[in-house]
């Protein structure tokens, strides 16, 4: 068996912002025709690492290695130009052209300085044909639902790369039958010699597709191992540096008593084409995880109680008294906040720093006219920047620059600033790092034990049963069950899910 050729190699890699260290000496290695999963917490330093190695960001000191040959590209071009594709979480295509000029954006084929608009759809749909997309590649990419946009990024970037592909978080976005699909074109561009960098917080996916795995932690590379020798306990805690069990392994909230009078009601409520008959409570001090199926629901009922979708029928109960929502500023103003499942396009600004994200709902609480004086925004943004960990050098920082689950924490200090007494967090722990999961999962606790109610959406199972007090399980789009207690099991919820 002859030994697989080193394509990319990172040594002593470093990269530092004002303030911040984001790598410190890293090494990386990257072979033909292997799989290699890149892990850690958010703000481990995976994705400037990532930026580094393709060129949109310029390392601070160290070497880079392509094909043995010393080098540093100066934009992600240049790394494209070479063979090194990168395909990110966001789908970041163009919605309004076709799919075929999405897949070939930037290299068309031409003749006589013309595209040849029948060849690209033709080479298009045989790309597709790959990854068992039968489409029309004709039709504007808009057409067409996240999942299937995502596998269209993951095939621009097969037909831009030939030697390296890298894949950052390119499932949370997909459902089991699609991850596979995937999956079989990850394993046939693996035999045809291709090097793939996998970045993902699913780790049941990691130890299914990876052949070696690399941990950073705090901008350091903590270890570099072979997936089949790794077990799962000790890749947790060269990812976490502690055990997880210690963080989220405490007893679930049990403060609201069944005879407590709830502060939401939910009573047979229905959206037209969204969702039907929906009832529940939630007690003051309890959490209720909402449980089910992409499409289930989940999402749509946390609308509704915020006053994004109007009801249709039913009626909803807010502190014993009927709650009329026409839009979400009647929810906020009668304490009820939501932290969106798209945090990127519903929950962030992009540009506008931490401590004006953090400060967003409070100054729209207060009115325009009510400026929040610099000195108490900053008071406030350094205050939740330290109870909630935000990985920043300070508050002025852009919130875009930040990783995912640092983001995260920020939509929730800007809720928390505002004290809500009902919390709705919808997928808290999409797109993040196990770390990251963790603290959240300490949060909703603390949240609760300090008297706030929550009301999440979760696909992970397990996490429900961490937190929840009572879970309420959905199935197309109704309510088919209510566990609590000891019949509240990862086991049972899935029965529940799958039996209706």
């Amino acid at each position: 068996m002859t030994t697989p050729s080193l394509v990319l190699e990172l040594r002593q890699v470093c990269k530092h912002f004002p303030g911040v260290k984001a790598l410190q000496d890293v090494d990386f290695r990257l072979f033909a025709g292997e799989v290699h999963a890149l892990l850690g917490e958010n703000g481990a330093g995976k994705s400037t690492l990532v930026k580094v190695m393709t060129g949109a960001l310029v390392k601070s000191s160290g070497e880079i290695y392509f094909n043995g040959q010393n080098c540093s590209f100066s934009n992600p071009a240049a790394a494209q130009q070479a063979g090194i594709s990168t395909v990110y979480q966001e789908v970041n295509l163009l919605p309004n052209l076709s799919v075929a000029q999405n897949l070939f954006l930037g290299h068309e084929p031409s003749r006589f300085g013309l595209i040849q608009h029948k060849k690209m759809q033709q080479q298009a749909q045989q790309l597709l044909q790959r990854f068992s997309l039968n489409i029309d590649v004709s039709a504007a990419l808009a057409q067409y639902s996240v999942a299937v946009q995502q596998l269209i990024a993951i095939a621009r970037g097969v037909a831009m790369s030939a030697k390296v592909l890298v894949l950052d978080e390119p499932t949370a976005s997909l459902d089991s039958g699609e991850v596979q699909m995937l999956f079989e074109v990850m394993r046939q561009l693996r035999q045809q010699g291709v090097a793939i960098v996998f970045i993902t917080h699913f780790l049941d996916q990691v130890y299914q597709i990876s052949d070696r795995i690399t941990v950073l932690r705090n901008g350091s590379k903590v270890g570099e191992y072979l997936a089949a020798d790794l077990p799962r306990s000790q890749l947790i805690e060269a990812m976490l540096g502690k055990e997880l069990q210690q963080l989220t392994q405490q007893p679930a909230t049990t403060s609201a008593a069944a005879d407590v009078k709830s502060l939401l009601a939910l009573n047979n409520i229905a959206v037209t084409g969204s969702i039907n008959g929906i009832s529940l409570t939630v007690a003051p001090g309890q959490a209720v995880g909402l449980a089910g199926l992409l499409g289930s629901g989940r999402t749509e009922v946390c609308r509704a109680v915020y006053g994004v979708d109007v009801l249709s029928q039913g009626e909803i109960q807010f502190a014993g008294k009927p709650l009329r929502l026409r839009q979400p500023a009647d929810a906020i103003k009668a304490g009820i906040a939501l932290c969106p499942e798209e945090r990127k396009t519903e929950g962030i600004i992009g540009p506008l720093s931490i401590r004006e994200n953090i400060m967003l709902a409070l100054q729209a609480r207060r009115g325009w006219w009510r400026y929040l004086a610099p000195k108490k925004q900053q008071q406030l943004a350094a205050l939740y920047i330290d109870k909630l960990q935000i990985a920043t050098p300070d508050a002025e920082k852009p919130i875009e620059q930040l990783s995912g689950g640092n983001q995260q924490k920020v939509i929730l200090a800007r809720w928390l600033a505002i004290d809500p007494q009902l919390l709705i967090l919808d997928e808290p722990t999409r797109g993040i790092d196990i770390g990251a999961h963790a603290e959240i999962l300490l949060l909703i606790k603390s949240l609760c034990q300090q008297g706030m109610s929550l009301l999440v959406t979760s696909s992970e199972l397990e996490e429900l049963v961490a937190f929840a007090g009572k879970v309420v399980v959905l199935r197309d789009r109704q309510k088919v069950a209510e566990l609590s207690g000891d019949s509240m099991t990862a086991q049972h919820i899935m029965q529940a899910i799958a039996e209706g």
